[in-house]
């Protein structure tokens, strides 16, 4: 203090003003965090609640049900919704795995959901084998013309799907064929991405909120390479195999002619834990077992729809 007033230095009003600012900007930050939040919070709920009517406006749908992420977020909100006006509808094939349908069949007998499966193989679509780049199309084009006829059958007036905005930045031909058909994707036109699918599925109580993403196994083969059932079963028992490992979120990838190369994606935090020496023994035992000649790890780690890189 000045021996002859009261008024402090010069520099500790500074001093005290920075401080009184700093509390100030805390609290401004703190503040727009929690409004942030809340708006995202609403933003949610909005598209929650447009999701709600635009399937009470279809008034009866079949929901096109993997048990996957997506669908299972559109399954239990139609059933919410129209109650007994609508169906959930899985299509057991070849290329998806059987632990798959049993999940859909268990989650919708949990729910009070009417399930219908529709079994097929899609080795028999003409020119699927051979698998082209628009592969997807020709075996959506069949598979869901088969999920409209069971619709109708059961007095359904729409088929709906789990695809979402995020769907829209990759290759799909099979998005194609829906449009065609004049299949709907609800999430997609209410404007959900996958990460407001996720964030929704948690705030319903859904165990599939934080599932990892998954696509037909199909998916595993190089463009041009021919698809068998006997390659399609083999590389669902190598993924199943690394899954019991505790592996969540992963690809075996398949290349060569004859299908003995595989490729393992895992994110990339878990690569470390693949190569390790004991680990890495172990996978490459059992893949070998499986028919697999040549075992590699991607560098690259995982990411959806890694064989359209090359289209």
């Amino acid at each position: 203090m000045c021996a002859q007033c009261d008024v402090p230095p010069a520099g500790v009003v500074l001093l005290g003003l920075s401080s009184l600012l700093a509390e100030c900007y805390a609290i401004v930050a703190v503040r727009n965090i929690v409004l942030e939040r809340t708006w995202m919070s609403l933003r949610l709920s909005d598209k929650h609640d447009a999701l709600v009517r635009m399937l009470r406006d279809l008034g009866s749908v079949a929901v096109a049900f993997s048990g996957g992420v997506d669908s299972t977020l559109l399954a239990k909100v139609a059933h919410d919704a129209l109650g007994t006006h609508m169906v959930a509808a899985t299509a057991r094939l070849r290329a998806i795995p059987a632990s798959d349908v049993s999940r859909a069949r268990v989650w919708c007998a949990e729910q009070g959901i009417e399930h219908i499966t529709i079994d097929f193989d899609e080795l028999t679509i003409s020119g699927y084998a051979s698998n082209p780049p628009d592969r997807c199309y020709l075996c959506k084009r069949t598979v869901f013309s088969m999920l409209k006829d069971a619709a109708g059958e059961r007095g359904m007036a729409y088929v709906v799907d789990g695809s979402n905005l995020d769907d829209e930045g990759d290759y799909r031909p099979g998005m194609r064929a829906l449009a065609e058909l004049g299949v709907r994707s609800p999430l997609r036109d209410c404007g959900f991405t996958k990460d407001d699918v996720r964030a929704l599925s948690r705030e319903l109580g859904l165990p599939t909120w934080n599932m990892p993403s998954a696509a037909c196994l199909a998916s595993r083969f190089a463009y041009g390479e021919t698809i068998t059932a006997q390659k399609l079963a083999r590389v669902g028992d190598a993924e199943e195999f690394l899954h019991s490992l505790g592996f969540g979120q992963l690809r075996v990838r398949v290349h060569g002619e004859d299908g003995t190369l595989a490729r393992i994606e895992v994110p990339e935090q878990d690569i470390a834990r693949v190569a390790e020496t004991t680990m890495r023994v172990q996978i490459v035992h059992h893949l070998h077992e499986l028919g697999f000649a040549y075992v590699s790890l991607d560098l690259l780690g995982f990411r959806s729809g890694a064989m359209n890189e090359v289209l």
